[in-house]
């Protein structure tokens, strides 16, 4: 169906944004709105990377139209018409398995629909995700959307040099950066609770002294406690270290295990823990793989019984320092 074909009590004239945006949406523009120069840096970040965006799409996606895949075309042309928009941005589509789409852009917004979206769905279900975009586009979503892409292609794009980054990016994100960020979220609280005994015993005659000679209560932090904690904060990341090092079914559930052996973050091409491997092999193993898996957890004790006994060392050079002396 073209725009000129939707029959006019279907469209809905001089539609405030208003009147379908959620409260909290509307309270977080308004607040991004009230930062001074907010709207003044953001269209000047547009300006200049808006266009390299728009190359991108060009060169890597299919401009949709009359002629290609008229029907999604045509439907993308009714949403705007329900909306009341009185411009047709241009329609793109690029090879992408997950179901998602986005609008985009500025002074020239456009809508970018993933492949798997456009296989998956049928005539209805694509009339929804158009009309989705084009409520984002009525509500001038697409300003602080666009900055955001254009904010992570100037971060990411550095970091795609390294070769813990290189790529390909996995599909999945069962990678060994989303088992690292799982495990040092299970390891916060050994490592907090740690760091927190140890502050707790900093003599509080170092505490008196500092605030006596004129100190501030951060400057006295800074000059007392953490120095009198600093051992302790270390010798509680590597107690957390040693738990992580042990951590079987965190890993086994979330990363996708290749058994190859890579520096690679993001990739879909995994090595596994030593714990990991032993929780997942030790079944199905048998003869000269059982002793093998022995092995491999004599090492595991051995490591882990190294980063211990570094923890414990670290913690008694500071035991003349306690509060009780």
């Amino acid at each position: 169906m073209a725009a000129d074909e939707l029959p006019e009590d279907q469209r809905l004239k001089d539609l405030s944004p208003k009147s379908y945006e959620h409260p909290a949406d509307r309270a977080a523009t308004a607040a991004l709105q009230q930062i001074p120069m907010m709207d003044t840096v953001v269209r000047k970040l547009i300006e200049f990377g808006e266009r390299s965006i728009q190359q991108q799409l060009l060169a890597g996606a299919v401009r949709l139209g009359p002629d290609q895949l008229p029907e999604i075309w045509a439907s993308h042309r009714a949403a705007l018409a329900r909306l009341d928009i009185d411009f047709v941005p241009d329609l793109y589509m690029w090879q992408m398995p997950f179901t998602n789409a986005m609008a985009i852009g500025s002074k020239k917004p456009m809508v970018v629909l993933n492949s798997g979206a456009v296989s998956l769905f049928d005539e209805h279900e694509m009339r929804t995700v158009l009309g989705h975009e084009a409520g984002h586009i009525l509500s001038d979503h697409l300003l602080y959307r666009t900055a955001l892409l254009i904010l992570l292609q100037i971060g990411v794009r550095p970091l795609m040099r390294l070769p813990f980054f290189a790529g390909p990016v996995s599909a999945t994100g069962r990678t060994m950066l989303v088992a690292g960020l799982v495990l040092a979220v299970m390891i916060l609280p050994i490592i907090t609770a740690v760091s927190r005994e140890v502050f707790r015993q900093t003599p509080k005659l170092h505490e008196e002294a500092a605030l006596a000679l004129g100190a501030t209560r951060w400057e006295m932090i800074r000059m007392a406690v953490l120095p009198f904690g600093r051992s302790g904060v270390v010798s509680g990341a590597m107690l957390g270290l040693g738990r992580a090092l042990g951590e079987t079914m965190a890993v086994a559930i979330v990363l996708s295990v290749s058994g190859a052996v890579t520096v690679n973050l993001v990739s879909s091409g995994n090595p596994s823990t030593i714990a990991a491997n032993i929780a997942l092999q030790f079944p199905e193993s048998s003869g000269l793989a059982v002793n093998a898996l022995i092995a491999s957890g004599l090492v595991l004790f051995v490591i882990t019984l190294l980063v211990n006994a570094a923890a414990r060392a670290i913690v008694n050079r500071r035991r003349e320092f306690s509060g009780a002396n």
